[in-house]
């Protein structure tokens, strides 16, 4: 009988670690770490999923106050005020532009006769996820602003399934104007040669949409000076470049949950899945889908060589045409961005990108880049070989990862030589 607590203990602990584990990288320091996260993550959804299925509450709704529950508690831990005011140095105000919401950060030097920089931001998440406000990009977003001394606008902007897009997209354009106007960036006393755009993931898609948008508006008389694009989502006509299937698998963003995230946003079917996996819905005999267009997603000439690795493109011969027409948003620049012509291209500002090796959506900045710098934009990719998608926002304790700290360094870096 004494041997029957310790059986049951082992056996609990294998359990625990059975379910924890999932394959890592080598490249990818701290792996237990990252393993931790995802279990949590998985845990989190699977409850939400579940309350769904019982019927309390849209499972997107429950696992989003699962995390927003966790961050805003250790982003209380980490600050005096995480609703607003005045924390060291940086003012904090909560405001509507335009009647979009947003999270206005002003650094404590300059506004007195002295311009500073502004940048305006969008939190990544799947266009389902995430907050201005709270968790990480709070706490990022104050550094920001003390340390470039710049007016940084986070935007609110809403979520499926509230909406879908374009409404997400249309928000931040909405946000963006209205900060670029010359009677608000005086009166935060922001340059407006010196104004940036940027976001991370879903939000690097809003960020390059609306900086496109922006760059051809001529009634716009101040526009972006620079993009930071923070490893972002910029097509779903290819889920089988060779980013998507080397991390199909892995922690935090898999193949099929990214998928997930797209057709959400663009209002599909999710049953739709299946044959967005073989690329059905890009076949070849679809007229919609000109040579032209299909050219700006081909990594078979877009990636660089050492990305390739040995990689054959998926082409369907037939597929399903309907698709496009049923979820005309695949070919949409608005949410497809790297789908816009050279001409719009060549109008962008210069652009930092990041792209992490182990990431679903690390060949959609690559073929970003490229086609920018073909379109004679210049452009600074800093590529992280040990980099996972979300890392940029894993910085704050307990969830901090070494890589995390150094991407952020390196953006900040950036903006500080380069706006």
């Amino acid at each position: 009988m004494r041997l029957l607590p310790l059986a049951v203990t082992v056996l609990l602990t294998l359990s625990v670690a059975y379910y924890v584990y999932t394959p890592i990288p080598d490249g990818i320091q701290e792996p237990w770490k990252l393993m931790l996260v995802d279990a949590a993550l998985r845990t989190a959804m699977r409850l939400a999923v579940l309350k769904h299925w019982l019927g309390f509450d849209h499972y997107i709704k429950s696992f989003r106050r699962y995390t927003q529950g966790f961050e805003g508690s250790v982003n209380s831990y980490l600050t005096s005020d995480s609703s607003g005011g005045v924390i060291p140095g940086v003012k904090v105000s909560d405001v509507t532009f335009a009647g979009i919401p947003v999270r206005v950060y002003e650094p404590p030097a300059g506004g007195e006769g002295h311009l500073r920089r502004g940048l305006v931001y969008f939190h990544g998440g799947g266009w389902a996820l995430g907050s201005a406000k709270k968790g990480s990009y709070d706490v990022t977003n104050r550094m920001v602003s003390d340390e470039l001394n710049m007016v940084v606008v986070s935007v609110e902007y809403r979520l499926y399934p509230e909406v879908h897009f374009p409404v997400p997209y249309l928000d931040c354009l909405t946000a963006a104007k209205h900060f670029l106007s010359p009677e608000i960036l005086a009166k935060y006393a922001v340059d407006p040669e010196r104004v940036a755009v940027s976001g991370d993931s879903a939000g690097g898609n809003l960020a390059a949409a609306v900086a496109q948008e922006i760059s051809t508006d001529d009634s716009m008389s101040v526009k972006f000076s620079v993009q930071a694009l923070i490893y972002p989502a910029l097509q779903a006509l290819d889920i089988n470049t060779p980013s998507f299937l080397q991390n199909q698998n892995l922690a935090i963003l898999s193949r099929p949950f990214m998928l997930q995230f797209w057709l959400q946003y663009l209002n599909a079917d999710l049953s739709l899945e299946p044959q967005l996996l073989v690329n059905n819905h890009s076949a070849l005999r679809h007229s919609t889908l000109t040579p032209e267009l299909r050219s700006r997603v081909d990594w078979t000439t877009l990636l660089p060589e050492k990305h390739k690795k040995n990689h054959k493109p998926l082409i369907v011969e037939n597929g399903s045409p309907e698709i496009l027409k049923e979820v005309p948003g695949l070919l949409d620049v608005r949410a497809a961005p790297l789908l816009a012509s050279p001409e719009v291209l060549a109008k962008l500002p210069r652009a930092y990108i990041i792209t992490c090796e182990h990431d679903v959506l690390r060949d959609d900045g690559l073929m970003y880049a490229r086609r920018l710098q073909d379109a004679g934009v210049m452009v600074t990719n800093d590529h992280y070989e040990d980099g996972f998608h979300g890392c940029f926002s894993l910085v704050m304790w307990p969830l901090d990862f070494d890589v995390g700290k150094r991407v952020l360094r390196g953006y900040i870096s950036w903006l500080q030589k380069n706006l």
